[in-house]
């Protein structure tokens, strides 16, 4: 924020502040004319051009000296927020006083003083006099108050868009500012003609109520369109920013520009568009380091946000790389991650295509299930189409910088697992347990021992049938089981 910036803000702010000045002088050159009085112009518009003019202009000054040091930054937003939110009144009060004094000089001129210079100048009943002294710092107030609404709309704007600050303080009411609107639109105008009406009669009576119509008309014209600017376009700014996020667009952040319900219903938008970016993020984050579509079960539950215990028959696939060991001693850590993160997209492609699901990594191997957490149809053909897919993939190409093949083993069961979400506290993680998982484990690192890459169960290969051709290794004793398990290998190459 430059100091231009700020002499801008302040400059168009006082010229809004004596805005009332000139529409005060239109109002009266309309009197002035219509009756004549020329002699009587230099005294009351030059009344109007020092109590609207010079004495507003000072005062204004003073009011946004506490704004000018917060945007010159010498005060925080803390100590300024409330003068901004009550600027809009501060101002309209300042002009309703002086457009009372002046009023006041203006009507009792013709009783109290004898003065060649008001030759000319019609003398008002005193129920005229005290319906002026209402109805036009009324007006004016009301005027200078959503002039200054509007300018403080675009205040707030600026002040968002630079340091990111907004109103939080909201002790307004629209349904106030709308009433005092539609009553100095409706009742100010009507007030006037019928005191007219009541107080004159004959040719001053056209006099009067011409006036009083031509001065309403110019008046409530400029009024009108302030009033609709400070009222509607919070609103408007507000469906625009609700309508994108609709569309998807998280971005949105809407400046508060009021003190009102408005600004408060803004405040809360913006918050809520917030815990939806913040939301957006941790799916994201936790996708990461979570299957995507594990992610979405978890948070689409409710109450603490975990997935109960729940038994289901599954098939269980891990992997592991050959020689991984080896690999890493001649690699940099940089070029070693960048291929083994190459290569895991590479795996995790053909296992999501296939239905099945990442539950973790593990070094350089990773854990996938299908048909657990979510439905996958024929899930132990899903599970070697997906290995075998692997296979192939991974047998074509190297990887990283230095084009390093890297060999997967796989192990694959099919059987009854329990999933669900572990851990203590607030540290939970989703995992499957049960002798099915085992078991895929222990043939992924039985490969070493056949010299195979793919291996799986006679549980997986009874529930895929024909599908696939299968070589029967035999019974094989595995670590961890009392029973020998029947194990078959299955040849990538083989495969239709």
């Amino acid at each position: 924020m430059t100091a231009d910036d700020v002499a801008r803000l302040r400059r168009r702010y006082l010229l809004m502040a004596v805005s009332a000045a000139p529409v005060d002088m239109a109002f009266n050159s309309v009197f002035i004319v219509m009756t004549g009085a020329w002699s009587f112009a230099p005294r009351s518009l030059g009344a109007s051009i020092v109590l609207l003019g010079l004495v507003n202009w000072l005062i204004a000054r003073r009011l946004f000296a506490p704004i000018d040091h917060y945007l010159h930054g010498q005060a925080t937003f803390a100590d300024t927020q409330r003068r901004l939110t009550q600027l809009p009144l501060l101002t309209a009060r300042t002009v309703a006083i002086l457009s009372l004094v002046l009023t006041i000089l203006r009507l009792t001129a013709t009783y109290f003083f004898s003065d060649p210079g008001l030759t000319g100048v019609p003398r008002p009943t005193i129920a005229q006099v005290v319906t002026l002294c209402l109805v036009l710092p009324v007006f004016f107030f009301t005027y200078t108050y959503f002039v200054i609404s509007d300018y403080l709309a675009s205040l707030c704007t600026f002040i968002f868009r630079q340091r990111g600050d907004n109103l939080a303080l909201f002790f307004g009411s629209y349904t106030a500012k709308l009433i005092v609107a539609l009553m100095v639109i409706s009742i100010a105008p009507l007030a006037a003609t019928m005191v007219a009406l009541f107080s004159y009669e004959g040719e001053r009576l056209k006099f009067e109520v011409a006036n009083v119509v031509i001065v309403a008309v110019m008046g409530l014209t400029i009024s009108a369109y302030f009033v609709a600017r400070s009222l509607l376009r919070p609103i408007r700014n507000l469906s625009r920013a609700m309508a994108k996020v609709a569309e998807g667009d998280l971005s949105q952040s809407v400046a508060v520009t009021s003190n009102d319900e408005v600004g408060e219903l803004t405040g809360q938008f913006n918050n809520m568009v917030g815990g939806l970016r913040e939301r957006e993020r941790f799916r994201e984050t936790f996708g990461r380091y979570v299957d995507e579509s594990v992610a979405a079960t978890i948070l689409q539950h409710e109450g603490e946000g975990v997935l109960a215990g729940e038994t289901r028959e599954a098939t269980v696939l891990f992997t592991d790389i050959a020689g991984f060991t080896t690999i890493a001693e001649y690699m940099t850590p940089d070029a070693l991650v960048a291929a083994l993160n190459e290569y895991l997209e590479t795996v995790l492609e053909p296992i999501r295509a296939h239905g099945g699901v990442v539950n973790t990594f593990i070094g350089d191997g990773l854990f996938a299930s299908f048909n657990m957490p979510l439905a996958c149809e024929n899930h132990a053909c899903a599970a070697v189409r997906a290995a075998i897919d692997i296979q192939r993939a991974i047998n074509s190409r190297t990887f990283g910088e230095m084009g390093v093949a890297l060999d997967t083993r796989i192990g694959i069961s099919t059987g009854r697992v329990i999933g669900g979400s572990v851990g203590a506290g607030k540290r939970l993680t989703f995992t499957l347990l049960g002798d099915t998982v085992n078991l895929a484990a222990r043939l992924e690192q039985l490969n070493k021992d056949y010299s195979t890459r793919i291996l799986v169960s006679q549980s997986t290969r009874e529930a895929c049938g024909d599908q696939f051709v299968f070589t029967d290794i035999g019974r094989v004793a595995v670590r961890g089981r009392t029973d020998a398990a029947i194990v078959f290998s299955v040849d990538p190459k083989r495969q239709g």
